[in-house]
């Protein structure tokens, strides 16, 4: 099975690496600034006491000749539209697409362009980032993949691709509702994100000081309510497993948007926030916290976008 990689960051590294390792035919397609830094330190994975180096098959957009089998998508939603253009030339009749971004929307736009058929749903759970170096440092343990069709039907390429991911030793699961998931992770990756952009800190910054352990709560309660509207309710252990997560004393846990803002880096604001917060003015709930996170948030991509404009 030929796999592209579309994006060698923080989540299609190093899912991608773990796939070439197992021997698997994975190339990456990259920015050519990206490519350069490929060639020179090799797809380096660090942290949590290992330090592995692979040297990775690259393509850049320009050199996208024939359709793949498996398409790994995983850039940040503010690249989205650009990675649709460049991977399209990759895209056959067989080829199936599964994306690992936050939220819903990028499903919508996948299958305006390409049609339902070839758009799997997943859900990537994950805690590494890229360092100054352009090496992928993992924070935490946790890395497991979730797919699935989007109507749920089980099928005989959703297993193929499971059997390829678990056979080169990722923890991976499919999901005969996969939307669901995908709505879940995105109660979890909002509340986490709104308690910590909104208060500048950890999960235990914010619970340390009076009134910090109520937040987080409070925020998951109007992100669940939002996906339950929508027809997707979250079950009570994840519930009870998220609000063990934001109100856990001394946690040094972020996630990656708060490490983006922390850094000066640009959000993905619109996809993760400004979507869901829309589709609960449609259905009618009430998310003053996550307008206020939502606001709060634009208004730092716009500092963001403004600082960009100015550079010579």
């Amino acid at each position: 099975m030929r796999i592209l990689v579309v994006g060698a960051g923080a989540t299609g590294g190093y899912f991608g690496a773990r796939l070439a390792q197992a021997g698997r035919d994975v190339t990456f397609l990259v920015r050519p600034r990206r490519a350069a830094t490929l060639r020179e330190r090799g797809l380096r994975i660090v942290g949590l006491g290992e330090e592995e180096v692979i040297t990775p098959r690259l393509v850049t957009a320009d050199e996208l000749a024939s359709p793949y089998d498996l398409v790994l998508l995983s850039v940040k939603a503010t690249a989205l539209k650009q990675a649709i253009d460049d991977v399209a030339p990759a895209i056959g009749p067989q080829t199936a697409i599964v994306p690992f971004l936050n939220g819903m929307a990028h499903l919508d736009e996948l299958n305006s362009r390409f049609g339902a058929r070839p758009v799997l749903g997943g859900a990537a759970k994950l805690v590494t980032t890229v360092n100054d170096d352009g090496d992928i440092v993992r924070l935490a343990p946790l890395a497991t993949l979730t797919i699935g069709e989007q109507d749920g039907r089980p099928s005989s390429r959703v297993d193929a691709i499971h059997a390829l991911l678990d056979g080169a030793g990722i923890e991976a699961s499919v999901s005969t509702d996969i939307v669901a998931a995908m709505w879940h992770k995105w109660v979890f990756i909002t509340t986490l994100s709104a308690l910590t952009c909104l208060m500048r800190g950890t999960v235990g910054d914010v619970n340390a000081v009076p009134g910090g352990p109520g937040l987080g709560p409070a925020v998951l309660a109007e992100a669940a309510a939002v996906s339950a509207a929508a027809g997707f309710p979250v079950p009570e252990a994840e519930l009870a497993a998220t609000t063990s997560t934001v109100t856990q004393a001394g946690s040094p846990f972020a996630p990656s948007m708060y490490r983006d803002v922390v850094g000066g880096g640009p959000t993905e604001v619109e996809h993760v926030f400004g979507d869901l917060v829309r589709r609960a003015r449609v259905l009618s709930v009430a998310t003053p916290l996550l307008d206020l996170a939502t606001m709060h948030l634009r208004v730092y991509q716009h500092r963001v976008e403004q600082a960009a404009l100015e550079l010579p």
